[in-house]
């Protein structure tokens, strides 16, 4: 079996091929290195090592499933549904609404289970890394609906000087959906901590009633119906 060189044009980094057939990062492909879970025909992986194709690569003694067709695809998340693979008590996962061939694909961050439109789905970890990592701005829209009018202190409070949640300030733009209403507004933000939108307004006293996400970074939501999707051409 020949030897996986940088000198061997058939050979890849082992990071970048496993962040490839298990849709992680390069960095966490790199701590799984480090760890020690990685093998190579039997051995124990070093960082830096490469692999061919033909290679038994295990990791933490599971076979590697050898798929190298990368895959992207926007869904439209319906209220009512979970991104995680198993449902959560009586709440179903998305993964029911979408064909066996994507069950494989990892969500690009998450909307909780209140929440509604675009969510991305890929085997590409360094792709979910640049879209979800703080130090790779992407602009997030969404639509709301509060419970009651949105006082203009308020308004201004968030969108000019922010509002200190437990992990920090949050600071979003607010764009007045209707003239006559102050209860449907637009949300312009480049952060995606844990539920922020809803803490945000949580910590003035608002419940948002609808949230939903219209577009991620430069992917829009478009005329995908809820709980279809549609592949994303990455060319």
């Amino acid at each position: 079996m020949p030897t996986p060189t940088p000198d061997n044009p058939e050979s890849l980094r082992l990071n970048k091929y496993l962040a490839l057939q298990l849709g992680v990062s390069r960095r966490e492909a790199d701590h799984l290195i480090e760890t020690g879970q990685v093998m190579i025909n039997g051995d124990t992986a070093p960082l830096g090592a490469r692999i061919l194709d033909t290679d038994d690569l295990k990791v933490s003694g599971t076979p590697v499933k050898r798929d190298t067709a990368l895959q992207y695809i926007a869904f439209h998340k319906p209220v009512g549904y979970v991104c995680s693979r198993r449902a959560q008590g009586e709440l179903p996962t998305i993964y029911e609404l979408l064909p066996p061939e994507y069950h494989d694909l990892k969500t690009v961050g998450r909307l909780d289970f209140a929440s509604s439109g675009i969510i991305l789905l890929t085997n590409d970890g360094d792709f979910a890394y640049r879209m979800t990592h703080p130090k790779f701005t992407k602009v997030k829209v969404y639509k709301v609906r509060l419970d009651s009018d949105l006082e203009p202190l308020h308004q201004q409070m968030i969108s000019d000087y922010g509002v200190t949640l437990e992990d920090g300030a949050s600071k979003l733009m607010l764009e007045r959906l209707s003239e006559t209403n102050r209860t449907e507004w637009q949300i312009t933000m480049s952060e995606g901590r844990n539920r922020q939108i809803r803490r945000t307004f949580l910590s003035l006293g608002y419940e948002v009633k609808k949230l939903h996400r219209t577009n991620f970074g430069p992917y829009a939501l478009g005329d995908i119906k809820p709980g279809q999707f549609e592949i994303v051409d990455m060319r």
